[in-house]
C-alpha cells in the first residue's frame, strides 16, 4: 500500500478538511431544497410507499459510494472520481465524462442560484418586502459571496458547508421533534390557510393511522410508482460529491470510509424520518397540487399546524441555506473539474487554467465556472433562449445517469487490474452489487421516457451521448493511431541505423 504523502507527491492542493468539515459535506451533500419543497410532489404520486422508494434508491446510491470510495482510498490524491474513468476506462470516456460533468456543474449551478434569489424573494415578501425587482442583484451578490469563500482557503469552505448543513439538519430534527410531541399528545389541529397553497388545508390530527388506512404500494397506479424512482434519484443527486473533497481532506483514509458508511443512517434519520413524520401529521391525500402545477412545502404545512405563524420565514430561510449550500459546493466542484481538463489539455489557453493560487486552490478554475453560472440572468432576460436553456438544463440531469454508469463500470476494471488493493476500502461482493446499481441506472433513465415532462430531456441526453460520446472516441482514435504510427516510425528508423553499423 502506497503512503498518501508518497501518492500527493503531485498534489497541490492543501489538505485542510478536517474530519467534521467532510462529514458535515456528505450530509449536505444528501439534503437539498428538494426535501424542504419537493417532497410534498413525491408523496402526492405514491403516498406512504414514498417511503421505500427513498430506501432503495438511497441503498442504490451508497452502492454507487462505495465504489467510488473504493477506487479514492486506493489513490487519495485524486481530484475528482471522473479521474479514474480516464484510467480504467480510456482518455476518450474519460473527455467525455469530465467536460459532461462540468458542463452539468455549471447548468445546475445556473438553476441554483436563480433558485436562491427566487426563496430569498419569497423570505422578505412574508414580511412585506417587495424584491423581485432586485432578482439580479441578488444573484450577484450571492454568486461574490460563495465565491469569495471558495478562494480564500479550502478551511474556510469546509467551515461554511459546516454551518451551512447545521442549519439544515436543525431544521429536520426540529421538525421531526415536533411530530413526535404532537403525537403523543395527540394533537388535532384547525383548517388553515398554508403559504404556497391555493386552497384551505383541511383540519386533521397527528396519528399513524394517516399512513396506514388505506394504504396501498401504488395508490395512483403503477407508472405513478415508477415515475417516483426518477424524482427521488436526483433529489440524491450531487451525493457523489464528497468524492470531490478527498485530495483536500486530512487522514482521508480514515476518515472517507466514515464519512461513506454513515450515508445509509442519513437517509433514514433526514429523508425517511422526516417523511414519516411529516404523514403521520399530514394524510398523505392533502397533498394536492395549485392551479399552477406546484406543491405547498410540507414543512410549512407542519409548523402551521403546530401554530407556529412565521412557519414559512423560517423555512424559507433554511431553503435559502440549502440552495446557498449547494451553489458553494458546485462552485467547489466545478472549479476542481475544470483544473483538472486544464492540466489534462495540450492547449496553452486551457493550461492556464491548470494552476493553483498561493493559498493552494485552483482560483481561476473557480473565476471562470463562477463567470459561466452569472449568465443565468442574462439568459433568464430572452424568452427565446431562456426555454432552450431549460430544455438543455433538464438534459443535464439525464445526462449524470451516463457519469455514474461509467463510474461504475471504471470500478469494475478496477476490480481486475494490478492496481486492486484487497486490503483496502473494499466493496463487498462487488460484482452483484456494482451490476444492481448499473441496472437500476438503466432502469431510471428508462423511466423518464414515461412522462412528457421528461421524454424530451431523456432524448436529449441520448443525442450528447451518441454526438459528443462518439467524438470523444474517434479523438482518441486518432490519437492512439497517431501515436502507433510515431513509435512504428521510431522503431524503423532504429533498425535502419543498427542495419547501417552492421553493414559498416
Amino acid at each position: 500500500m502506497q503512503d498518501v504523502e508518497e501518492l500527493d507527491a503531485e498534489n497541490q492542493m492543501n489538505r485542510g478538511l478536517k474530519n467534521r468539515h467532510v462529514q458535515f459535506i456528505a450530509i449536505g451533500g444528501t439534503i437539498g431544497t428538494g426535501l424542504f419543497l419537493g417532497s410534498g410532489k413525491s408523496i402526492s404520486l405514491t403516498g406512504p410507499s414514498i417511503v421505500f422508494v427513498y430506501i432503495a434508491v438511497g441503498i442504490i446510491m451508497f452502492l454507487l459510494m462505495r465504489a467510488i470510495g473504493e477506487m479514492m482510498y486506493r489513490d487519495p490524491s485524486q481530484h475528482t472520481f471522473i479521474n479514474f474513468i480516464t484510467r480504467y476506462l480510456g482518455r476518450g470516456w474519460g473527455h467525455f465524462a469530465g467536460w459532461t460533468y462540468w458542463i452539468v456543474l455549471i447548468l445546475i449551478g445556473m438553476s441554483e442560484i436563480t433558485a436562491v434569489s427566487t426563496y430569498f424573494v419569497t423570505f422578505f415578501d412574508t414580511f412585506g418586502i417587495d424584491l423581485s425587482h432586485w432578482k439580479w442583484l441578488i444573484e450577484l451578490c450571492f454568486l461574490v459571496a460563495l465565491s469569495g469563500i471558495n478562494l480564500i482557503a479550502v478551511k474556510v469552505f469546509g467551515e461554511a458547508e459546516f454551518w451551512f448543513s447545521m442549519i439544515k439538519i436543525t431544521l429536520i430534527c426540529g421538525m421531526i421533534a415536533t411530530a413526535v410531541v404532537m403525537l403523543v399528545i395527540g394533537y388535532h389541529y384547525p383548517a388553515v390557510q398554508i403559504t404556497g397553497s391555493d386552497h384551505i388545508s383541511p383540519a386533521g390530527h397527528v396519528s399513524f393511522s394517516n399512513i396506514t388506512d388505506g394504504f396501498s404500494l401504488a395508490p395512483n397506479g403503477w407508472l405513478a410508482l415508477l415515475m417516483s424512482f426518477q424524482m427521488v434519484f436526483y433529489a440524491y443527486q450531487m451525493i457523489e460529491f464528497i468524492g470531490v473533497t478527498v485530495s483536500e481532506t486530512q487522514n482521508p483514509r480514515k476518515v472517507l470510509p466514515k464519512a461513506i458508511n454513515e450515508i445509509i443512517l442519513r437517509v433514514l434519520i433526514f429523508y425517511v424520518g422526516a417523511l414519516v413524520a411529516i404523514m403521520v401529521i399530514v394524510p398523505w391525500r392533502n397533498f394536492q397540487p395549485n392551479a399552477d402545477g406546484s406543491f405547498a412545502s410540507p414543512f410549512i404545512m407542519v409548523f402551521k399546524y403546530a401554530g407556529l405563524d412565521w412557519a414559512a420565514a423560517l423555512v424559507f430561510f433554511v431553503v435559502i441555506t440549502a440552495a446557498s449550500s449547494a451553489l458553494n459546493s458546485l462552485l467547489y466542484s466545478a472549479g476542481r473539474h475544470l483544473y483538472q481538463l486544464a492540466k489534462e489539455s495540450p492547449s496553452p489557453a486551457m493550461q492556464r487554467l491548470g494552476v493553483v493560487s498561493k493559498n493552494h486552490v485552483p482560483a481561476r478554475a473557480i473565476i471562470v465556472s463562477a463567470l459561466m453560472i452569472v449568465l443565468s440572468p442574462i439568459i433568464n432576460a430572452f424568452p427565446q433562449v431562456s426555454s432552450a436553456f431549460v430544455l438543455f438544463s433538464s438534459a443535464s440531469s439525464a445526462v449524470i445517469i451516463f457519469i455514474y454508469t461509467l463510474t461504475m463500470i471504471a470500478h469494475r476494471r478496477y476490480r481486475v487490474s494490478a492496481d486492486f488493493m484487497a486490503d483496502g476500502y473494499v466493496m463487498p461482493a462487488y460484482k452483484f452489487t456494482n451490476t444492481l446499481a448499473i441496472t437500476f441506472f438503466v432502469f431510471v433513465f428508462c423511466t423518464l421516457f414515461i412522462s412528457d415532462d421528461t421524454r424530451g430531456s431523456a432524448i436529449a441526453a441520448l443525442v450528447w451521448l451518441i454526438v459528443f460520446g462518439g467524438f470523444c472516441q474517434w479523438r482518441q482514435h486518432l490519437e492512439d493511431r497517431d501515436l502507433r504510427s510515431a513509435v512504428s516510425k521510431v522503431d524503423r528508423s532504429r533498425k535502419d541505423r543498427s542495419k547501417v553499423s552492421a553493414d559498416k
